[in-house]
């Protein structure tokens, strides 16, 4: 079974993407306040003040405080 053509071909500068918008969707925060991070159990980026730190697989890392679920009925 052959694979399907790529659509994107490697340019000249190294560059893959014509039409891919560059940088990342989570601009830079201003304060450490207002920075985001992804919760290590559900994936969501929130803000770090919503966020706490538990022990999982040995390593501390950073989840949703108090936990995912609640934070998601929160929302109005």
């Amino acid at each position: 079974m052959a694979r399907a053509d790529a659509k994107t071909t490697v340019l000249a500068d190294g560059l893959r993407y014509k039409s891919k918008v560059s940088g990342s969707p989570f601009q830079a925060a201003p304060s450490f306040g207002t920075a985001t991070m992804s919760c290590f159990l559900c994936g969501k980026h929130r803000l770090r003040s919503l966020m706490g730190t538990r022990r999982v697989l040995g390593k501390s890392q950073a989840v949703c405080a108090p936990s995912c679920k609640a934070l998601d009925e929160k929302k109005p």
